[in-house]
This record gives structure tokens, C-alpha cells and sequence, in this order.
């Protein structure tokens, strides 16, 4: 009997690799042929290796796993994603299942099971909506995907002092350096924990860990002193009602 294949395609080479290791171990038969770095190899790979299964996230560079999915044509195929809100349109793209990260293990062998079902088992709204809310309460973002050149690195949210936004990217500021990262400060928002990390000002987001005292300036300003000498940081009068209390 030929084994069943898939590729994985996951912009985040750890998070990528976590994935085909816990498949191998849920589903043995399982082949995973590839995984690619963005949308465009993953749209290559399932040309060339016409492979059962298609394990895509959604944000990629190059084209997006919903437009990959598009282009799947005997491929079934399985969203991998940090993104709720892209449900409807993995449902109208045809997926036959929808993982939320962090994927847990038993979120996993359900999903296993359910491809090991004949070929037209298809998902309908309402299976989609149960299996949504079969999904655990989403953690909050722990780890940092960063890159500098060809390297990756994971950088802890709790080193980080603060968040600033750039033109295109958002820095986050440790207590030693500044990393890069693609994420939009709106969308970090939703994921950092919300006790521990406040908007100060429309593009800064500050941890409220590692603030040493507040002062206010002439204006009555709330002005943010950091630890580790990190600096001071103005609170825009937009935000100040939160501070006047501390």
C-alpha cells in the first residue's frame, strides 16, 4: 500500500519542524516529502510531489496558504494558523481542516483521524464551527520569531522593555539590542498579555515590568523612567487616563 504524503509550509523554520515531528509520531504511515519556507515553494512542492496532504500556514511571504490552497488541486489541505478570523474564507477555499496554534496534541490525532477518513469527507459550516470551538483558549505570545540575515532566532516577550512601530516594521527593544519584526503593533496587541503589556502611545507598547517610576512632566504627562537604564518613554494623552491612578 503506498504511504500517504504531505508537505508543511511554515514561514517559522522551528515551528515548521515541531509540526512534522509531532505528525510523524501521531501518523507513522505519514511521508512528509517537504516543507517549505513560503508560498511560493509551497505552491512548487505540491506541483511537483502531488503529495495527500498540504499542512499550510496562512501569513506567508511570496503568496499566502490561502491562495496556495487555491492552486491545490487534488491536494487536501489543512490550515495551520495563529488566525481565527481566516475561517470562512479556509472553509470557501476548501480545507478540510483548520488547526489554531499552539496546536495541541489531542487537537492533533483529532485532525489525523479525520484525514485518515475516505476522500470525500468534506467539511461543511457546521463542522467548522464545532471544530473552532473544539479549540482551546488561545495563549498568549510567548517567543519572538526574529531574523538577522539568514539567521532565526527566538526572542522571549518577556526580555523585551517595549515595542516600537517602524515605517514597515515594529522593533522590539530588549535590554542589550533592538530585533525587527513583521508583526503589526495592532496585531501584537491581541497576542501579548494584556496584564503585562499596555499601549502607551500609538506606536509604542510598553512592559509594564520593567518600568522603575513614573514622573509627569510640565503638562502633567505621564513620563516613564525604565529599568537597566533603558530610558523614558512619553505617554500620549490618548493613553494617560491609565497611569493617573499610579
Amino acid at each position: 500500500m503506498t504511504r500517504p504524503s504531505a508537505i508543511i509550509a511554515d514561514d517559522e523554520p522551528r515551528l515548521a519542524e515541531d509540526l512534522a515531528a509531532r505528525l510523524r509520531a501521531a501518523w507513522p504511515q505519514l511521508d512528509v516529502v517537504t516543507i517549505a519556507a513560503n508560498g511560493l515553494d509551497a505552491a512548487a512542492a505540491i506541483a511537483a510531489h502531488q503529495p495527500a496532504f498540504a499542512f499550510l500556514d496562512i501569513n506567508m511571504p511570496g503568496l499566502d496558504g490561502i491562495q496556495v490552497a487555491k492552486l491545490a488541486q487534488t491536494t487536501r489541505v489543512i490550515f495551520v494558523t495563529a488566525h481565527a478570523e481566516y475561517a470562512v474564507t479556509a472553509f470557501e477555499a476548501a480545507a478540510v481542516d483548520y488547526l489554531l496554534k499552539p496546536v495541541s496534541n489531542e487537537r492533533l490525532a483529532r485532525c489525523v483521524a479525520r484525514l485518515s477518513q475516505p476522500r470525500d469527507a468534506v467539511m461543511d459550516v457546521g463542522a467548522l464551527t464545532a471544530l473552532l470551538s473544539q479549540q482551546p483558549a488561545q495563549s498568549h505570545l510567548e517567543w519572538l520569531t526574529v531574523r538577522l540575515g539568514d539567521t532565526t532566532r527566538l526572542v522571549a516577550v518577556n526580555e523585551v522593555l517595549y515595542f516600537r512601530a517602524g515605517d514597515k516594521y515594529t522593533e522590539a527593544v530588549t535590554a542589550t539590542e533592538g530585533h525587527l519584526v513583521r508583526t503589526s503593533l495592532k496585531e501584537l496587541l491581541e497576542q501579548l498579555p494584556p496584564r503585562r503589556f499596555v499601549q502607551i502611545h500609538r506606536s509604542v507598547i510598553v512592559n509594564l515590568r520593567e518600568i522603575e517610576r513614573i514622573e509627569h512632566n510640565v503638562l502633567g504627562r505621564p513620563q516613564l523612567h525604565l529599568k537597566r537604564g533603558a530610558g523614558v518613554l512619553s505617554v500620549s494623552r490618548s493613553f494617560a487616563a491609565q497611569f493617573r491612578q499610579m
